[in-house]
């Protein structure tokens, strides 16, 4: 069995491999620092499990994970992040993760996530199965930014954080032009008329630091 995981920090890809090794005896690793390099590894590799972070240098999680499943839609990935769950843990598992694992959570959770998704099933967290269930009850109560997609939570969250529309354009690999239709579509959408708004929104609901 192999396992590729993915994070741009060496000690956290060891930390990851230690956790997973004692629990999964035998098992091979491989590791990427990046969108690029899981994407390259998979090519070389029959991989049984990805574990990926959703922050990296370049492409971000979800992106790599989108390419993934398309690519190849049977294979399980784990994704870690740093963000709470219920920033991202929807999402991702909408996107097609067979988990989603807070990184402070990952050295009692991974291992038990691992083993379950390896046999056939998904991981849900206590945390996150909850909030999946006052989703269900409370449709009409959602935030403003649950009403944007994917790519559009993504950007939104980048020009909260004061990140200018040309980066965001290059670390998404899209055009400056095609950021500013996201940023129109989420300023409707949220209904709000400046950047400055949408920052004290993504403050006061811990989307940004």
């Amino acid at each position: 069995m192999h396992i590729l995981i993915a994070d741009d920090h060496g000690v956290v890809r060891r930390g990851l491999r230690e956790i997973l090794a004692d629990a999964l005896p035998g098992t091979e690793f491989s590791e990427a620092a990046n969108g690029d390099e899981v994407l390259s590894q998979l090519e070389k590799s029959t991989i049984a499990l990805l574990v990926l972070d959703i922050n990296m240098p370049g492409r971000s999680g979800m992106d790599v994970l989108r390419d993934v499943k398309q690519a190849y839609p049977r294979l399980p990935v784990i994704i870690l992040s740093v963000h709470p769950e219920d920033q991202y843990g929807v999402r991702c598992l909408r996107a097609g993760a067979a988990a989603y694992i807070n990184k402070e959570s990952a050295p009692e959770e991974l291992a038990i996530a691992a083993k379950k998704i390896l046999s056939g099933g998904h991981y849900i967290s206590t945390s996150l199965a909850e909030q999946l269930v006052a989703n269900l009850e409370q449709p009409v109560d959602k935030p403003l930014h649950e009403l944007l997609s994917d790519r559009e939570h993504e950007v939104m969250r980048m020009i909260a954080a004061g990140v200018p529309l040309t980066e965001i354009g290059e670390r998404l690999h899209v055009s400056v032009k095609t950021i500013s239709t996201y940023r129109a579509r989420i300023m409707e959408k949220m209904h709000m008329k400046s950047n400055a708004e949408l920052t004290r929104y993504a403050m006061t609901q811990g989307l940004i630091d």
